[in-house]
């Protein structure tokens, strides 16, 4: 037996007495003995310190469809030390594991993040971007806004919510659900254009979107790929493509290329109605770009948000979540003051790799203490790597159910500087 199925064994042994005790603790919380979140990272039942206001534990879920076996980080952010970043291998359209990303960004813990294009097969010759879903804010910089709900890659979305939704810490340190709209604009000498898309694998219909230094060196053409409500539509035959350098054209395309784009460059890519207003500009006019992306809820900027979407708000799961199919996933709960984050993957090991429902995962954060809580990507992607005290590199908590880790566009870093 290795150590690591030992040590995963002896904690199966105790996991159900694990938790019921943390449920009964974090269910005196939530109805008013103490405030959500209350235990202390070293004193939570189960918990190993990682570092000051990090913990983690791992514990068995029993569930319809068999038993699944959870890895849980929680993340103290009352503590000054402690803070919550988006991990990314340095562009939109470029994908690596999450021990790689945790590594390279110096993390103690991370977990995969939102769902992402994965695929191409309904668009012969077109390639993945490997791009995620929804917006992207790393230490305050938004590197991307959401595509269409009907481009999204992913299990059913619960009714009532979209590709906007976000899991985000603003800059009060504070977690919260909330969603980002995209609110842009492409000044020309003609008119005054709305900005469709900020570096996204699609575009909406008729739009124009922008793509910046941050997207990387993938193709554009897939962002001119299917319509606002079916991903595997048709590419689109009328695009054209105009790159602006220093506020001005500086050349245009037919059709949208590749390839690293410049700091200070940002390319505009249309199609149909986009195209044409686009087809309008000449080399040497003047363009201003303008982006930013905008909260639907909260006033508090964002230093941190990740896409992906709710299944639980105000200690209720939401309305329509998929019952049935179960999967190995990803979540992260947020509790009732915001001040404390539960980073959930569950384990891909065949014993385990029933999973759970949408459902069940909702129920699961809630036993953690989470008032809200939110899906990020599952399946093969999920993944929870961490760094023991002392030791130069992570390890991977779980068992990838693909047998080895795979490449993600993103995930949620802990990082904590004590």
């Amino acid at each position: 037996m290795t150590r690591r199925t030992a040590r995963r064994t002896g904690r199966v042994r105790t996991a159900l007495t694990v938790f019921a005790a943390w449920s009964a603790l974090t269910g005196a919380a939530l109805a008013g003995a103490a405030p959500a979140g209350a235990a202390p990272v070293t004193g939570a039942p189960g918990f190993s310190r990682l570092a000051p206001g990090v913990g983690y534990t791992e514990f068995d879920i029993p569930a319809a469809g068999g038993t699944a076996h959870a890895h849980v980080l929680d993340v103290d952010l009352a503590d000054p030390a402690v803070s919550v970043d988006l991990l990314t291998p340095g562009a939109v359209a470029a994908r690596a594991t999450v021990s790689r990303l945790t590594d390279a960004q110096g993390a103690v813990a991370g977990v995969n993040g939102d769902f992402f294009n994965i695929t191409e097969t309904q668009h012969p010759g077109v390639e993945a971007t490997g791009a995620s879903v929804g917006p992207a804010v790393r230490s305050g910089r938004a590197l991307k806004a959401a595509v269409p709900d009907g481009q999204r890659f992913g299990p059913a979305l619960p009714p009532g919510t979209g590709t906007k939704d976000v899991l985000g810490v603003g800059t009060d340190r504070r977690a919260r659900l909330d969603s980002l709209a995209l609110d842009g604009s492409v000044q020309t000498p003609q008119a005054r254009l709305p900005l469709g898309g900020l570096n996204q694998y699609a575009l909406p219909v008729g739009s124009v979107g922008a793509f910046t230094a941050d997207w990387g060196q993938a193709s554009r053409v897939r962002a001119t790929c299917g319509t606002d409500t079916d991903r595997a539509a048709p590419c689109s035959t009328d695009t054209y493509e105009v790159t602006v350098r220093n506020g001005k054209v500086a050349s245009a395309a037919d059709t949208p290329g590749g390839g690293a784009i410049a700091a200070g460059t940002t390319v505009l890519v249309g199609r149909e109605a986009g195209a044409q207003q686009l087809r309008k500009l000449s080399v040497g006019e003047k363009v201003v770009v303008r982006h930013r992306l905008v909260a639907a809820a909260s006033k508090t900027p964002y230093r941190f948000a990740i896409g992906g979407y709710p299944v639980l708000r105000g200690g209720q799961p939401l309305a329509g979540l998929d019952d049935v199919t179960a999967a190995v996933r990803t979540a992260a709960g947020v509790s009732a003051d915001g001040k404390r984050l539960w980073l959930l993957a569950l384990d891909g090991a065949p014993e385990f790799r029933s999973g759970l429902t949408v459902a069940e995962v909702a129920a699961a954060m809630k036993q953690l203490g989470s008032r809200d809580a939110f899906s990020l990507d599952g399946g093969g992607s999920t993944t929870l790597a961490a760094r023991e005290p002392g030791a130069s590199a992570s390890t991977v908590r779980n068992h990838p159910s693909g047998g080895a880790e795979r490449p993600v566009p993103n995930g949620i870093g802990v990082f904590s500087q004590a």
